[in-house]
C-alpha cells in the first residue's frame, strides 16, 4: 500500500522541479554573461585579421539587465580589445514584464566608455523606434556614437561600415547604404534585424554582416527549436553564424530580454569575430 507521505513526495517532484526551471529561466540564466569568439574561415593560414565586437539588444530596464548589466558588457568588450565596437539595437525596452523603462540618456552615457582606435558605432531597433527613437539617436550621437540609418561610413584604410534601417519600423535600402562605398573596398555592414539580408543582392559584398533582434528565441529546447523567433527572418537565421548570398552573417542572441523575462539555452552574450584580412 502506498503510503500518503510517498504520494506527497511524488506531487512535490514537478513542484521542485518547476520552481527551479523557473528560478534558472528568469534570474540565472538571464544574469549570465558569455563572451562568444568566432574565426570567420580563410583560404589563408596567414591572414591578417581584425576584430569586431557585437553587442545587441541591451534592453536596458529589463530584468537582470539593468544599468550595471551595461557596465559588466562594457568592461568584457574592453577586455577584449576590439578594432570597433557594432551596436545592433534595441537599448530600450517597451513592454516587458517586470521591467522598468530607464531614459536614452543614462544607457548612452555608459557606452562612451567602450574602447576601440576605429571607433564604436550603432543602428536603433525596432524597441528603440517604438519608445523614443528620435531621443536614443540624439543620445547616443551626443555620447559620440554614430548612428547609421541606410548609410556608410569609412572606419579605416580600406574598410567601410554600412548601417541598415530597422526592418520592423523603418524602411530598409540596401543600395541607399552603398551609395558612395567605393569599389574594391572592404565592408562591415549591421542592421538590428536579420531579416533585412533575405535579399541580399549579388552585387554587395561584405566581409561580415550583423544583425541582432531575435535573442535567439530566449528559449531553446535542446534538439527541437526555439518556439518564437520575432521578425521575417525565420528560425534559419535565429542565432549563430550563416552564410547570406555567400556572405557572413552573424545574429546575436543579445543581452537583454523583451515581453518575458526569461532565457532558457540562450544566455546573453557578447560577441567577439575575428575577421580576416583578405
Amino acid at each position: 500500500m502506498i503510503s500518503m507521505r510517498n504520494i506527497l513526495i511524488v506531487l512535490a517532484i514537478p513542484a521542485f522541479l518547476g520552481a527551479g526551471l523557473t528560478l534558472y529561466a528568469v534570474v540565472i540564466e538571464p544574469s549570465r554573461l558569455v563572451v562568444r569568439h568566432v574565426e570567420l574561415e580563410t583560404q589563408h593560414s596567414q591572414s591578417e585579421t581584425f576584430r569586431v565586437a557585437l553587442i545587441a539588444d541591451l534592453h536596458v530596464g529589463s530584468p537582470m539587465s539593468g544599468l550595471g548589466k551595461v557596465r559588466r558588457v562594457v568592461e568584457a568588450v574592453n577586455a577584449e580589445e576590439p578594432d570597433v565596437v557594432l551596436l545592433l539595437g534595441d537599448y530600450l525596452i517597451s513592454g516587458v514584464l517586470l521591467g522598468s523603462y530607464v531614459e536614452p540618456e543614462p544607457i548612452a552615457d555608459l557606452l562612451t566608455d567602450l574602447e576601440a582606435p576605429l571607433g564604436v558605432y550603432s543602428v536603433l531597433g525596432n524597441h528603440d523606434w517604438w519608445e523614443d527613437g528620435p531621443g536614443m539617436t540624439t543620445a547616443l550621437e551626443v555620447a559620440g556614437i554614430p548612428v547609421l540609418e541606410n548609410q556608410a561610413r569609412a572606419i579605416g584604410e580600406d574598410l567601410w561600415l554600412v548601417g541598415l534601417a530597422d526592418d520592423t519600423t523603418r524602411q530598409p535600402n540596401i543600395n541607399a547604404g552603398f551609395a558612395g562605398v567605393p569599389q574594391g573596398v572592404r565592408v562591415l555592414v549591421i542592421a538590428h534585424d536579420p531579416a533585412v539580408y533575405l535579399d541580399w543582392p549579388v552585387e554587395r559584398e561584405a566581409v561580415l554582416m550583423a544583425a541582432g533582434h531575435t535573442h535567439g528565441g530566449q528559449i531553446y529546447l535542446p534538439w527541437l527549436f526555439a518556439p518564437v523567433i520575432p521578425g521575417r527572418a525565420g528560425p534559419e537565421w535565429a542565432h549563430g553564424l550563416h552564410d547570406a548570398g555567400g556572405q557572413p552573417l552573424y545574429v546575436s542572441s543579445g543581452i537583454g530580454t523583451s515581453i518575458l523575462p526569461v532565457r532558457i539555452n540562450r544566455p546573453p552574450e557578447i560577441v567577439i569575430v575575428d575577421v580576416p584580412l583578405p
